[in-house]
């Protein structure tokens, strides 16, 4: 575990002390287009957040490589280079759409031959368990397909929902740290070190996304572009495919004592199946819903819209932070509860917390212009606009003025387009501080 936490570390370190250069030269390189009309944000940012965030990748797979334990994965294993290989052919691809707009079908092919280029390494779906029938052993036409499609959802998954600040690296995050926590238990409660290299590639995938944060929280001093989308996507579609179809249900004996106890047990073989579905379910229920919505008007699968379910959050009234927080909430609770579900299917507890908090989630969400206020002994470590604003103070003129600190840093205001170019925009277009105006 020590081991693990070092490179979620050095990863996360990497990452965050080269957002900043990154920044400054995606500024540079002029990787920073106008304003339009589908997004949220309201001055121009520079993107390329992704080149950090892959030299951060870069830097967790070499410390693993010198670590006692760690290394064995790559000594045992062709997968880590299989996922190098392919997240640097699809980074690629993203800092070229970042910096031209390349068009749609050509990353999506991008997409399917970094897929291919991680199944002809190793990286690939072997067999599948599935509930009655067995572990079903697959051909290689069939793994590969099966790995072609998983990888190319969910990188397009996880790029539809990059549509707020800081929300696909929290959401993913989130995801990493559920996946991580059931691989390393398949590692080390049964011994099967076949789940290493997706215990690995979830303590990278946090410590990208945990380093990236820091800049991309709202307001965002950068974006991560489609390099970063698709990169966390591919290495989470990565840790999924290394697990599913490794994990020998005869190698964990299972089969022992009564039929119903066997079913039991027989569920952490079941949630492999499960497990990249609920990691991803919202940013997959946004895609499908993308493509009905648009299907349906007549256009392009693969047109920008303002649709998504972000865009509604803002919609019926809910602040930019708070709907980030909204859709973290939801995935956290998809993902951790599959994860409990995985150790103890038997307990009826955990159906009941999962329903309790949805009742909750569901409460929030009618609940857009509630803004909650700490209590005052709390107020100093909370962010101001959570404190109970202060009663008018009376200048010596005798003039009343209210507390400019305490104004709500959500409160809703006319969007006004910058183009790029205008002065004081959000550090985006100088090198200096950004402007703290909203």
């Amino acid at each position: 575990m020590r081991e693990y936490l070092l490179t979620l570390c050095i990863t996360a370190a990497v990452t965050y002390l080269l957002t900043g250069p990154v920044r400054k030269f995606a500024i540079v390189a002029g990787a920073m287009p106008e304003i339009r009309a589908r997004d949220v944000h309201r001055e121009p940012t520079p993107r390329l957040g992704g080149i950090a965030m892959f030299f951060g990748l870069c830097a967790g797979l070499l410390v693993a490589d010198h670590l006692t334990n760690l290394s064995e994965v790559f000594e045992k294993s062709n997968e880590p280079r299989a996922l190098l290989s392919g997240a640097a052919l699809i980074w690629l691809i993203g800092v070229l759409d970042d910096k031209f707009e390349i068009d749609a079908l050509i990353k999506l092919g991008g997409q399917m031959i970094a897929a291919g280029v991680m199944v002809v390494q190793g990286l690939t779906i072997l067999w599948i368990p599935l509930p009655g029938v067995g572990t079903v052993a697959l051909t290689q036409w069939q793994g590969t397909l099966l790995t072609v499609a998983l990888v190319v959802i969910t990188i397009n998954a996880v790029n539809f929902v990059d549509g707020l600040d800081g929300l696909a690296a929290g959401m993913v995050c989130i995801a990493a740290a559920a996946f991580f926590m059931y691989a390393y238990r398949i590692w080390y409660s049964y011994g099967i070190e076949a789940a290493a290299p997706a215990s690995l590639f979830a303590a990278i995938l946090m410590g990208m996304c945990l380093g990236f944060l820091p800049h991309n929280m709202h307001p965002a001093r950068i974006f991560m572009g489609d390099s970063g989308s698709m990169l966390i996507g591919l290495v989470l579609a990565a840790g999924a495919i290394s697990v599913t179809g490794q994990v020998d249900p005869d190698v964990m004996k299972l089969f022992s004592g009564s039929e119903r106890n066997a079913v039991h047990q027989m569920v952490p073989v079941y949630i492999p199946l499960l497990m990249p579905l609920t990691i991803i379910a919202i940013p997959a229920a946004d895609l499908i819903l993308a493509i009905v919505r648009r299907t349906w008007r007549g256009q392009s699968p693969f047109a920008a819209d303002r649709g998504h379910l972000h865009h509604r959050l803002l919609e019926i009234g809910h602040s930019h932070s708070r709907a980030v927080l909204i859709m973290y909430f939801f995935s956290a609770l998809i993902a951790f509860g599959a994860l409990a579900y995985s150790v103890n299917a038997a307990s009826m507890w955990i159906v009941l917390s999962v329903v309790f908090l949805s009742a909750i989630g569901l409460v929030l969400l009618l609940l857009p212009r509630f803004t909650p206020r700490a209590p005052r002994w709390a107020e100093g470590f909370v962010p101001p606009r959570y404190r109970r604003r202060k009663a008018a103070t009376v200048t010596a003129s005798g003039s009343g003025t209210a507390a400019a600190a305490n104004e709500d840093e959500d409160a809703d205001e006319e969007r006004v387009p910058v183009t790029a170019g205008a002065s004081g925009v959000n550090g985006a277009t100088a090198l200096g501080s950004r402007s703290r105006t909203r």
